[in-house]
């Protein structure tokens, strides 16, 4: 009967065993990745031929100088309130049903084509055509919307 394992002895690698069998590795990912890497060598010779990545490094060696320009040219005051008012905008748009939204954006594009129609003939309009126009269903909407619309913002301008 064979005596029993009471111990396991593990192989050690040397270093330069541990480099070899990591270079066969590296050797082995590059055979299998060569399409791509070549890709990725011709991208890179294509950026290099065009200065982008002089420029890049350019731009990584003086990153504290250009973090100082963005952060100075973003906290300037027509920034600031650019950016004041994206976010108000959005507030705006996320309260709004997207329905409505969509039904006002092709309502406006309808009434831009339509304008577009009749815009270079350059007559004047009388008081009698603006009574005669409210008879005209579309116009009438229209004109009830944006009175509606203005009652609307006259109330929230009361707070």
């Amino acid at each position: 009967m064979a005596a029993p394992i009471t111990s396991i002895k593990r192989k050690e690698l040397t270093p330069e065993e541990l480099q070899n069998e990591k270079l066969k590795e590296l050797q082995t990912l590059i055979t299998e990745q060569q399409q791509s890497l070549n890709k990725i060598i011709e991208i890179t010779a294509e950026l290099d031929n065009a200065g982008v990545l002089d420029a890049m490094s350019a731009m990584v060696k003086a990153r504290d100088e250009i973090a100082g320009i963005a952060v100075a040219q973003a906290s300037r005051e027509p920034m600031t309130n650019l950016i004041n008012n994206l976010i108000n905008a959005t507030g705006l748009l996320t309260t709004l049903n997207p329905e409505v939204t969509a039904n006002l954006k092709d309502s406006i594009a309808k009434g831009i084509e339509e304008a577009e129609l009749y815009k270079g003939n350059g007559d004047k309009v009388s008081i009698l055509q603006v009574m005669t126009a409210l008879n005209d269903p579309d116009i009438n909407r229209a004109v009830k919307y944006g009175m509606d619309f203005l009652k609307g913002m006259g109330k929230g301008l009361e707070k």
